[in-house]
């Protein structure tokens, strides 16, 4: 069997594709730009740190890990040497829209449109709402076990990373799946202070979510990120108050098996948290 092409293979998501591709004994090439020994460096930016990995390879498992122009080449030569890709959308596209309205489904569906127009057999993963994006209260709850933000109220289905790979790898090895947007949740959803509440429960100490005014939480967003994902953030979580995050079957309907529930994942990453 050719190896498949694992893009992002260090991450949260492509680590766990790599796991679970290899657990099934098929042969991975592990892209990263800082890879272990039994990975192999790339920049998906610059095409010609990719195109030695692409050599024998039919299939890939891509991701956006920078402006979404910068891969649009990439996904050129993709479509000069291989015939699937996999890739790791975002559940802020809308298909709907002409254009998108906000700045990460807008960053994804240009990769999209590129993935489309290169000819590739395609499938796209769109989930919504990473229960990886609470490791960063990890500082927080681990300094005095109160997590500071606004919208504590906002409720949506965080889907565990492992939902995510699993489903990136029927996409990779199985049939059926070719022209596929796949929206991928959780198993229910949780305010964000319910999901504070179960993390320090995994952890084993008390944690505790407190609402702070906008602007502050704004300021504080921004050490982190740039503008226009904070923004696009903030406005996501004010519509989730009101109503919450849809629930989809997808991760039972391609895996055959239930989503984890985010305690899972809690209890998975208790570590971070201590």
């Amino acid at each position: 069997m050719k190896p498949i092409l694992v893009a992002g293979a260090t991450g949260n998501v492509g680590s766990q594709v790599v796991a679970q591709l290899r657990a099934r004994d098929i042969p991975v090439r592990a892209l990263s730009r800082n890879p272990p020994a039994d990975g192999v460096r790339g920049d998906l930016a610059k095409p010609e740190t990719i195109a030695p990995a692409l050599d024998g390879v039919d299939t890939v498992f891509l991701m956006l890990a920078g402006p979404a122009e910068a891969l649009v080449p990439t996904v050129s030569l993709l479509g000069e040497r291989v015939k699937r890709v996999v890739f790791l959308s975002s559940g802020a596209v809308d298909d709907s829209l002409a254009e998108q309205d906000n700045a990460i489904g807008a960053w994804h569906r240009t990769v999209e449109e590129a993935i489309e127009a290169a000819g590739l057999e395609w499938t796209f993963l769109r989930p919504h709402g990473f229960a990886t994006n609470t490791l960063g209260w990890a500082p927080s709850i681990r300094a005095d076990g109160v997590v500071r933000g606004a919208y504590g109220e906002a409720s949506m289905p965080l889907i565990h990373e492992k939902d995510i790979a699993a489903v990136a790898v029927e996409a990779l090895t199985g049939d059926g799946h070719a022209g596929a947007k796949y929206k991928l949740t959780g198993t229910r959803p949780m305010t964000q202070a319910e999901q504070v509440r179960i993390i320090g429960e995994a952890a084993g100490r008390p944690a505790r979510w407190e609402e702070i005014p906008l602007e502050e939480a704004r300021a504080a967003l921004l050490t982190k990120m740039p503008d226009f994902v904070v923004d696009t953030m903030l406005a996501g979580f004010q519509g989730l108050v009101a109503k919450p995050g849809e629930v989809t079957s997808t991760v039972q309907d391609v895996t055959g098996r239930p989503g984890l529930d985010f305690e899972v994942w809690a209890a998975d990453h208790a570590a971070a948290f201590r």
